[in-house]
């Protein structure tokens, strides 16, 4: 990948990436495909959510963990946040994922209750009469409205906050899976009252590492304003859905990674 490449160079070869990775295929390794085997749209964004909380570390070991939440609320999660009582959140002990454990997810299903019964569910929570303003903004009425109900200090770290620089990658990922057409049969469209032109880019280190290769992004941290000036840019190539290529440079990046791994084991042999 060249810094050198023309912005008509590069559109193309976003647009084909872009082609070549958005396919239901894409979903057998990715944690998308968590919220997209339930059926019922508050199923699919209450444990949409959870999986985008848990995910970092290794893709199989999301997956794993959060069918193993599903199970544990009786793979109907929305009838179980709203309903669980004492006995059935015994359920949830035990449950862990690196530094997020039974305690955070006690709480995520107390503040979920509360996003539902005051807001009307997870979407609602991001708007303020209707209107979504800044992405970074509606993020963070999201967040003050999600941990209104009391709960424990070390679970605050498990949602992002971009006003104190967060790229908030799993938050805009999560978004992304709710807002972006399931069109290609990667993201889900349920949700219809954010517009993909609000959407910013879930910032990882392969978006990141490919993003940087191809001259789309100079700032070196993986921070807020990173996020900004890559979506900005993107916006240049499609302004009504610029985080369609989120799916491209994520791509790239494994593919690319895959790459250097198989070179290596052929040199190694």
């Amino acid at each position: 990948m060249s810094r050198s490449t023309s912005p008509l160079d590069l559109q193309e070869l976003l647009d084909e990436a872009y082609d070549r990775f958005a396919r239901p295929e894409f979903v057998a390794d990715d944690p998308v495909q968590v919220p997209r085997s339930f059926p019922d749209r508050s199923d699919a964004e209450v444990i949409g959510l959870l999986t985008a909380t848990i995910a970092w570390g290794q893709r199989a070991t999301i997956i794993r963990n959060a069918f193993q939440m599903a199970r544990r609320m009786d793979d109907a999660p929305h009838d179980f946040i709203l309903h669980a009582n004492a006995a059935e959140l015994n359920r949830l002990d035990g449950f862990v994922h690196r530094t997020f454990n039974a305690t955070d997810l006690r709480y995520f299903v107390r503040a979920l209750r509360h996003l539902y019964r005051t807001h009307g569910g997870i979407e609602g929570a991001f708007l303020e009469n209707d209107r979504l303003g800044h992405m970074n903004e509606a993020i963070a009425r999201f967040r003050s409205r999600f941990f209104r109900p009391a709960h424990p200090p070390r679970t605050r770290k498990h949602v992002a906050d971009p006003s104190r620089g967060s790229n908030a990658k799993r938050i805009n990922m999560f978004l992304r899976w709710m807002v972006r057409p399931d069109d290609r049969g990667v993201d889900l469209g349920l949700w219809k009252r954010i517009h993909t032109r609000d959407l910013l880019v879930p910032l990882d280190v392969h978006t990141g590492r490919v993003a940087r290769a191809l001259g789309l992004l100079k700032r070196t941290q993986d921070d807020r304003r990173s996020v900004e000036e890559l979506t900005a840019a993107l916006r240049a190539f499609d302004s009504e859905d610029p985080v369609r290529y989120d799916i491209a440079l994520f791509g790239l990046g494994v593919s690319e990674k895959a790459h250097r791994v198989n070179n290596t084991r052929a040199v190694a042999r």
